[in-house]
């Protein structure tokens, strides 16, 4: 985990190796008796004639000139959170990046805290090795470790805090990235033209010409209390989008829908596309951001790797003047990017929603 003072705090990996019995420190217990119901697969806990519709879908490209991501979103506009064969990202490169990140969780923890997220041990950066900021002694921590970098722009990367062990990490993760912006665009232009925006282009051009892309390699480990602990709380992504790479055998990863905890099933070599919190202020709640969450394992490490695309942090955002009328009026206010992401770190370490305080 992070400090807020003092020596450093142990890793969620060194905690779970160090439990030597079933009980986790009550920083980490969230959940007690308030949890929603869950569907698992997105088949049980309720009736074939009333089941709500699973919030995610899988396709492909072949055989149909209509991109997959347009295919997918037609019936789910106010639920996107998309599940994607036929990409067009190499089963190779995939494999490659979950393999390199598998690879420098099991390195020992003195080689990984040279890339740590803690300056001096005390002073948090976003960048690094470790865990989400600790900002009071009472927040709720996640069962998991990572390591976040910047890919993008490529000037500003920090390759310093970039893993050069294992060897492959570094190429791997640029190919990674260069492979899954192609996907981000295809679905970027799909939102457009479903919304009959003038130009297919239109969220491309929003991110401008300094967009950000940050690589999230997390890494759960097995937890003793899975009834009492997640992986990652409940939230939304305030990204424009985000395309992640789950585990190839061990699930975890589930949405909320009508009240209902869907588990999006592990599909190898497929990639996950998650709508954020810019694209919902810039379609004026057209498409929504989706709560999702991980749940831990009692028995199973899980790996995954997501890449968050976000516009320009000095530009501003706001409803397209395409999507706001007399009927449909604006719902959210203009805002600077970097001022939201900045609130939206403050109220995740709450567990809070910062989207629906954007409303005008």
């Amino acid at each position: 985990m992070g400090s807020i003072g003092g020596a450093r705090a142990m890793t969620v990996q060194e905690l779970a190796g160090a439990i030597g019995k079933p009980d986790v420190p009550i920083q980490y217990v969230v959940r007690e008796h308030n949890d929603r119901p869950a569907a698992r697969g997105g088949r049980h806990g309720t009736s074939p004639r009333h089941r709500p519709q699973p919030p995610f879908r899988a396709g492909r490209r072949r055989g149909s000139e209509t991109p997959v991501s347009a295919r997918l979103l037609g019936p789910h506009l106010a639920y996107t959170f998309l599940q994607v064969r036929n990409h067009g990202v190499d089963a190779a490169v995939m494999d490659g990046m979950r393999t390199a990140s598998r690879e420098f969780f099991r390195r020992p923890l003195e080689e990984k805290q040279r890339y740590t997220n803690l300056i001096d041990g005390e002073q948090f950066q976003f960048e690094g090795y470790g865990n989400d900021r600790v900002r009071s002694p009472d927040q709720i921590l996640d069962w998991t470790d990572r390591i976040y970098l910047k890919v993008e722009p490529e000037d500003e990367r920090s390759i310093a805090l970039w893993p050069a062990h294992p060897e492959t990490f570094r190429d791997a993760l640029h190919e990674f990235t260069k492979k899954c912006g192609g996907v981000k665009d295809s679905l970027l232009r799909a939102m457009a033209k479903l919304l009959e925006l003038q130009d297919d282009d239109y969220f491309i051009d929003q991110l401008g010409d300094r967009a950000s892309t940050h690589a999230r390699c997390s890494y759960y480990p097995e937890c003793p209390r899975p009834d009492l602990v997640f992986g990652l709380k409940p939230h939304c992504d305030g990204t424009v989008v985000t395309v992640l790479m789950v585990d190839d055998t061990v699930g975890g990863l589930q949405v909320l829908r009508d009240g209902v905890w869907w588990d999006v099933p592990v599909v190898p070599h497929t990639l996950l596309v998650i709508i954020g919190d810019q694209t919902q202020i810039m379609s004026n709640g057209i498409f929504r951001s989706p709560v999702h969450r991980v749940l831990t394992n009692a028995k199973k490490e899980r790996i995954s790797v997501a890449l968050d695309y976000s516009v320009d942090p000095e530009r501003e955002i706001e409803p397209s003047a395409q999507l706001v009328n007399e009927e449909r009026p604006a719902l959210y206010r203009k805002v600077k990017v970097k001022d939201y992401t900045t609130t939206l770190y403050d109220h995740f370490s709450k567990g809070e929603m910062v989207i629906n305080k954007m409303r005008t």
